[in-house]
């Protein structure tokens, strides 16, 4: 009940919480769509001749933003946006051809179905039942008094219908993949028949990659071989010298000499007179001085050992009121730090079983019960605790009603005054340690248990951040703008000049047109689109201001919309064909050899794989070998096998035994989970192959 109290304030959150199954369409009917213009020139996109207008298309951007984040960049959110309308389109393209729609009745019977929603007063009527004209008029006040919200609610909205057109169609889907008995059988037998076997691994990493060569032409001939695997949209290849602004050796030294200075008195000439002004150390107005003095502000408040910065938390601990300590470096900043007060008894560690009773809307009790056998349980449970041996915690985890603290318990560590309600913070304060008792508040009847008091401080720091200097900074501007210079206008080497000046080159491969950044350098699209400018050449360097300093890019190589170049493929097929290689040599080399001779050979020793199942075909250390588990599972007990091409080596089995898992009456378990692992699988590829023959035009770029 507390979080609806805080949902009437807070109309952003509501929509969150109902965002899965309200009026759609009906609601929007009742209260207006309102309208603006399109114009055919601004689509940010096309799927099937169907526009997606650039004006709807950013608005749902930025509230996705609003919804992913203060951290979230506005590509992710771009993306994030322009999936779920491509989507969309193309499955109401096909809801449409279908003639799939969402009924009025089925959307009020998603809403009675959502307790969510039901279940707020907002929405309730004098009988405690859900009003949906309620709903209604509030999604119109809505509109009228927070156009935000409402833009809102009407993406809540479109997702509502949308999904539930999707259930239907996905439905039918279902239906249609019917799957036998005999699979049903099938796959139970592949998660519960068990083979044991012993193995020799001759492994590919017995074979130095130095000595295997792979040719630009193999490369070409497997890409052409597998050219689906290779189509790529036109891309760009880069490398970059990264100059950030950090503090210098010089400034950090002169950060910590410069708070050192702080802690003692200094000698000031105000209106001709010469004045003393204390340090940190002797300081009578600490909050005046720390506020005055620091990057970050004082904070008062006592608190225990374990709120303290972890590596300073002993010595920091262990301070003398008025000792100081200092300056010691913690992350960016130095600091000085003196202790101001302490507080014993200041913390405490209680745990409580908690009885609710009917009318307490806070909690949702295990069962109905008045508040008289509220306390009468209470006063029940807080015998058994006082008992000789009692487990506290055990009964907390059987009798609580916190959700927030049975599972651990009841307990609640640090806790400092005013943090619980007045009855449980009086007691658990003025009792001493191992006291328990009743107490009653408005969650109900508390059997509280002091388990622990500690000592809390407060510690008055002034930290002063580790930033880089004018200085560094002015370096740092020079150094980037003569490496530009030696590049574009004396014509050395990107590699070369970066090398002179200790720069570390960075290389970006494969850089996407609507991609963010570069490794390392995320929201930078000024970055990328002038990679992808026409007037951009290979060879091309920038220089690029970004928060941390700068950036200076060289543009290496342009890459087509269509099948990879050889090179930008290598990373991929040199590896695929370098152990296609090494197995060729193991298995000409292992040839007709027995098991002792191929141990002997390659220097192996047999190893045991238990209870393998075809379902999970992990060999105990080996990895996943199917086709080592497959081979096992077709030999007969006592039976020793050729060799075998695996992922990690080359192998040969011996088989020792193989168990059949017991047969069942029926397999409508098995046949149901399959059926279902079918659905969400071909949910997805339906959509994908929709998309593939969707005529789909992409604008992003041009916009963002």
């Amino acid at each position: 009940m507390a979080v609806l109290e805080k949902i009437r304030k807070r109309s952003l959150l509501l929509i969150a919480l109902i965002g899965f199954a309200l009026f759609a369409f009906i609601i929007s009917d009742l209260v207006g769509k309102g309208s603006f213009t399109v114009f055919q020139n601004r689509n940010i996109g096309e799927v099937n001749g169907d526009p997606i207008s650039n004006t709807d298309f950013r608005e749902k951007v930025e509230l996705t933003m609003k919804g992913m984040g203060a951290n979230a960049s506005t590509m992710s959110a771009v993306n994030s946006v322009w999936n779920r309308e491509v989507n969309n389109r193309i499955l109401e393209q096909e809801f449409e051809k279908l003639g799939i729609n969402v009924s009025g009745e089925r959307i009020i019977n998603l809403v009675k179905n959502n307790p969510q929603v039901t279940s707020s007063p907002m929405f309730q009527n004098e009988n405690g039942v859900f009003d949906a004209q309620k709903f209604i008029d509030y999604i119109a006040d809505l509109k009228a008094s927070s156009p935000q919200a409402y833009e809102q609610w009407k993406m809540q909205e479109e997702s509502i219908i949308t999904n539930a057109k999707q259930e239907t169609y996905y439905s039918l889907i279902k239906a249609g993949l019917g799957v036998t008995e005999k699979e049903g059988e099938a796959t139970y037998a592949e998660e519960g028949n068990e083979v044991t076997f012993k193995y020799l691994q001759v492994p590919y990493t017995s074979i130095a990659d130095s000595t295997i060569a792979v040719s630009d032409s193999e490369i070409k001939s497997y890409i052409n071989e597998h050219k689906d695997e290779f189509e790529n949209g036109a891309n760009r290849n880069a490398r970059f010298v990264i100059f950030k602004e950090e503090a210098s050796d010089n400034d950090v030294k002169s950060t910590e000499e410069d708070l050192a200075k702080l802690l003692n008195d200094t000698k000031v000439f105000e209106n001709g007179k010469e004045v003393t002004v204390a340090g940190f150390r002797d300081t009578q107005d600490v909050a005046a001085f720390v506020s005055e003095n620091s990057d970050i502000s004082y904070d008062t408040t006592y608190v225990v050992k374990s709120k303290l910065p972890a590596k300073f938390a002993d010595t920091l601990y262990n301070l003398s009121v008025g000792e100081i300590y200092g300056p010691y470096k913690d992350g960016d900043y130095f600091k000085i730090s003196r202790m101001v007060g302490k507080k014993p008894n200041g913390s405490v560690k209680a745990s409580h079983i908690l009885i609710s009773y009917e009318g307490i809307e806070r909690v949702q009790a295990k069962e109905s019960r008045t508040k008289e056998e509220a306390k009468a349980l209470a006063d029940e449970i807080l015998a058994k605790a006082k008992k000789s041996g009692a487990d506290f915690g055990e009964l907390a985890k059987e009798y609580s009603e916190d959700p927030g603290s049975a599972s651990k318990g009841g307990t609640y560590d640090n806790i400092v005054p005013g943090q619980m309600v007045p009855e449980f913070n009086d007691f658990i304060f003025d009792e001493p340690i191992g006291s328990i008792g009743v107490v009653e508040t408005d969650f109900g009847y508390h059997v509280i248990k002091v388990e622990d008091k500690y000592e809390t401080v407060n510690v008055a720091t002034v930290a002063r951040k580790i930033d880089a200097s004018e200085e560094t900074i002015g370096e740092l501007y020079n150094n980037s703008n003569q490496f530009v210079y030696q590049v574009t206008e004396e014509g050395k080497d990107f590699e070369e000049a970066a090398k002179a000046g200790d720069f570390r080159v960075r290389v970006a491969a494969n850089v996407e047109e609507l991609g963010g950044g570069l490794p390392g350098i995320n929201n930078q699209r000024g970055i990328v689109r002038w990679l992808f400018e026409d007037a951009t050449s290979v060879g091309d360097v920038k220089k690029f201001n970004i928060p941390s300093g700068y950036v200076v890019v060289q543009l290496t190589g342009i890459n087509k919309e269509g099948t990879q170049s050889v090179e930008a493929a290598r990373a991929t097929v040199e590896p695929i064909l370098r152990q296609e290689k090494k197995a060729k040599q193991i298995l000409e080399k292992g040839k007709g050899k027995s098991w002792d001779e191929l141990a002997d050979l390659f220097n192996v020793r047999s190893r045991m794989a238990s209870k393998v199942t075809l379902a999970n075909p992990t060999i105990s250390g080996a990895g996943s070998e199917p086709a080592v588990v497959g081979t096992a599972f077709g030999l007969e007990a006592g039976k020793t096998s050729g060799l075998i091409e695996g992922e990690k080596g080359v192998y040969m089995i011996e088989v020792n035994a193989k168990n059949e898992a017991p047969k069942l009456e029926n397999y409508t378990v098995y046949r149901n989970t399959l059926k279902d692992q079918n659905v969400t699988k071909y949910s997805t590829s339906v959509v994908n192959a929709l998309k593939e023959s969707a005529d789909i035009e992409d604008n992003r770029a041009t916009f963002y």
